[in-house]
């Protein structure tokens, strides 16, 4: 995963007013972390930000913020936004090594056509949405793709069945559903009705037994 380079300026003076300064001139507040490092307040450019996240790798992109003076290799952690316009109004950059193994989240993305499934009017279910995983920074992957072509009502892709990069691998239990084909809705209804209706049947003649015996005893 090739590093994007941002701008970032170190000393910027710490506070909501001097923060909304910076908003207003189209920067964002930030603060470096990580790896011993005392915290450095840093601000970078909110065009430059929006660009280098929303490429393929999204939060996942390997940063360098070039001070002048020194460079940090971060990823984007701990986005804060605006409760309306859904800006980012300050971002947490986590300093990170080449060779180290950190923890991140991918998007899961599903292809093919469940035919099976779309034929018995059934469900395609889809579970996770985004799979945590651990791995070098520039091994990260930009998402996984679950092939649910052949996937059957009844049937599951689990974290088994995933293909994931060399280098990549997740916590998540191997027996972890993904996505699954469920039965269609009328159907799955009619069979929790007919449960229910044998239980309420299961109880009322429960209910007349004992009425019964206490009448005659």
């Amino acid at each position: 995963m090739p590093e994007i380079t941002l701008h970032a300026e170190i000393g910027r003076p710490l506070g909501s007013r001097p923060a909304r300064r910076l908003r207003a001139d189209g920067k964002i507040p930030g603060v470096v972390y990580g790896h011993g490092t005392d915290p450095v307040p840093v601000a970078v450019a909110g065009r430059e930000l929006r660009v280098a996240l929303s490429g393929e790798s999204g939060t996942n992109a390997l940063l360098s913020l070039d001070t002048g003076d020194q460079k940090f290799l971060t990823l984007a952690r701990e986005l804060q936004r605006h409760p309306i316009k859904g800006t980012v109004t300050h971002v947490d950059f986590q300093i990170v090594r080449r060779d180290e193994i950190i923890a991140a989240e991918v998007p899961v993305t599903l292809i093919g056509e469940a035919i099976e499934v779309h034929h018995g009017d059934g469900l395609v279910d889809q579970q996770l949405f985004t799979l945590p995983v651990r791995a070098k920074p520039a091994d990260i992957p930009t998402g996984i793709e679950v092939d649910i072509s052949g996937l059957t009502i009844g049937g599951a892709v689990r974290i088994a069945d995933l293909q994931l990069p060399a280098g990549v691998t997740t916590d998540l239990e191997e027996d972890a559903v993904v996505v699954s084909g469920q039965p269609p809705r009328l159907q799955a209804a009619g069979e929790g009705e007919g449960e229910a209706g044998e239980a309420a049947e299961g109880a009322e003649a429960s209910a007349a037994t004992e009425s019964s015996e206490t009448t005659e005893g």
